[in-house]
């Protein structure tokens, strides 16, 4: 197949060399789409975008409508999320009417960080074209992060009805059956998006997911995050102590020693030292792709499993572990571990001036601030940095308020600002490039700071690997001034003054 692609790129190629001594652009532009889509079939994704921006937007609306779509998704696959949803504007402009054009704009908002927006897209091409498999695709991501897994897997199998072929649609039903819990649907979910892929493709998305079909296929017969108990109705409660402006709580690996852990919901799965892995019997399975704040970026990291992970009288079976190792060097502490109750499928409240850490499938809080939160991988909020509209991830484990470098670039500075650099370290190292940027007014639902500093890190790295722009990052100083619920059966953070 792989060959056959070539050559027809190449006899497109051709083609197009004798075109141009036509004056008919709609031929030229007709053969750059095929151009584009092949390009596209093999992965070569740079490649077309440069065929699809040479097809032009000054076409008619039988060839833009599919120039643009493809353009969109080249764009998006290569990172270029800004580009992307200017021309998702620009095509929805043109052909208001049509549903796909819609959708598409959906894909690019999403990939801005731009849930809400993307969400009401989806819904406003479902309205006029309720057999749009890319919108019904869009909902499936929405309602999931909304925690709606049973009406979002609804979504992604009608999505994958309509168009089977469509690999991105496979990787989303594997994702919200990995949220499920239900394994080894998730892994032959995974392997059909492998399966269509190009044999070239070698992005980090494509590794992630050939690493994770070996790993959920570990787990066999098992039953992944099996709770001691009543999980329904049962809360549990556990002191903790802070430690550097961290939350930390004492928990058992395999009913090992006790030992401390970092709260950190900034992470996607339980975190072990390779040395307390290698102590509590935890065997590496295999390798996947990590990525977090400093220069290292996109991180190699084991994955293995944890048979019984106790925190209190929380006991959970069978719990997915990210293994530090090959750990990091030169950092100014070790490597600790840490988990996240979101991570296990749970919800938490945290009581600064009690201590207390709680955490159950229901919780019971009555906040005085609720701000909607969407659980795409981490869990995000909406934010307002001057005025525009960004994700942040909510991170026990961080420190300050940040934003990402695309963020601030994005803001209107005065000719006099100085950056005052900072040194900043995080789970991919050193990030050199931090500064702090003074005088930005921030808004999380009705919170507001005005003319604050915010630390800028790059995060270039980590919105890569999730596929969509992350503005910054809500850290210790922000959450330990209230009593901080993290609601997933509401979607909800949920904030009291304590």
């Amino acid at each position: 197949m792989r060959g056959r692609v070539n050559v027809a790129a190449a006899l497109v190629g051709i083609a197009i060399g004798s075109s141009l001594v036509s004056t008919d652009s709609g031929s030229v532009a007709d053969i750059q789409l095929q151009l584009g889509n092949l390009l596209t079939a093999e992965g070569r994704y740079r490649e077309a975008v440069r065929a699809y921006r040479k097809a032009g937007r000054e076409v008619e609306e039988r060839l833009r409508l599919p120039i643009s779509t493809g353009l969109v998704q080249a764009l998006l696959r290569t990172g270029e999320f800004n580009d992307a949803r200017e021309e998702a504007e620009a095509l929805v402009a043109a052909l208001p009417s049509q549903s796909l054009a819609r959708s598409v704009l959906g894909d690019a908002l999403w990939a801005s960080g731009l849930f809400d927006e993307a969400e009401r897209s989806y819904r406003d091409a479902l309205s006029s074209g309720p057999d749009d498999p890319r919108a019904r695709h869009g909902m499936a991501r929405a309602l999931a992060a909304r925690s709606r897994l049973e009406e979002a897997m609804i979504e992604g199998q009608a999505a994958l009805k309509l168009a089977p072929r469509e690999g991105e649609f496979h990787y989303t039903v594997g994702a919200i059956f990995e949220r499920m819990h239900r394994f080894e649907e998730a892994a032959g979910a995974f392997q059909g998006y492998l399966n269509l892929l190009p044999n070239r493709d070698r992005s980090e998305k494509a590794a992630w997911a050939r690493a994770q079909i070996r790993f959920l296929r570990a787990f066999k017969d098992r039953r992944p995050f099996f709770i001691d108990g009543d999980v329904e109705s049962l809360l549990h409660t556990v002191p903790f102590k802070l430690v550097r402006d961290k939350v930390v709580v004492s928990g058992r690996v395999n009913n090992g020693r006790a030992m401390d852990f970092v709260l950190d919901t900034g992470a996607e799965q339980t975190i072990l030292s390779d040395t307390v892995a290698r102590r509590a019997g935890v065997t590496p399975i295999t390798y996947v792709q990590s990525a977090g704040v400093g220069e290292v970026g996109l991180r190699g990291l084991q994955i293995g499993r944890i048979e019984q992970l106790q925190f209190g009288t929380l006991k959970i079976h069978d719990v997915p572990a990210l293994i530090k190792n090959p750990p990091l060097g030169g950092l100014p502490t070790r490597e600790t571990e840490a988990f996240s109750p979101l991570a296990l499928g749970l919800s938490m409240i945290i009581d600064y001036d009690k201590k207390l850490l709680t955490i159950g499938r229901r919780i019971k809080m009555t906040p005085e601030i609720e701000v909607p939160l969407r659980l795409h991988r981490l869990a995000m909020v909406r934010g307002i940095v001057n005025s525009r509209p960004a994700s942040f991830v909510v991170d026990t484990g961080g420190e300050v308020i940040s934003i990402s470098q695309a963020t601030a670039g994005s803001l209107s500075v005065d000719p006099a600002f100085r950056r005052i650099p900072l040194k900043v370290y995080g789970t991919s190292g050193w990030d050199r490039d931090a500064f702090l940027m003074p005088n930005v007014d921030l808004e999380f639902s009705t919170i507001r700071f005005s003319r604050i500093p915010v630390v800028v890190l790059n995060l270039r790295a980590p919105s890569a690997l999730l596929g969509f722009e992350l503005g910054g990052i809500v850290g210790h100083k922000f959450l330990s001034k209230y009593r901080v619920g993290i609601d997933l059966e509401r979607s909800t953070l949920a904030l009291s003054t304590n």
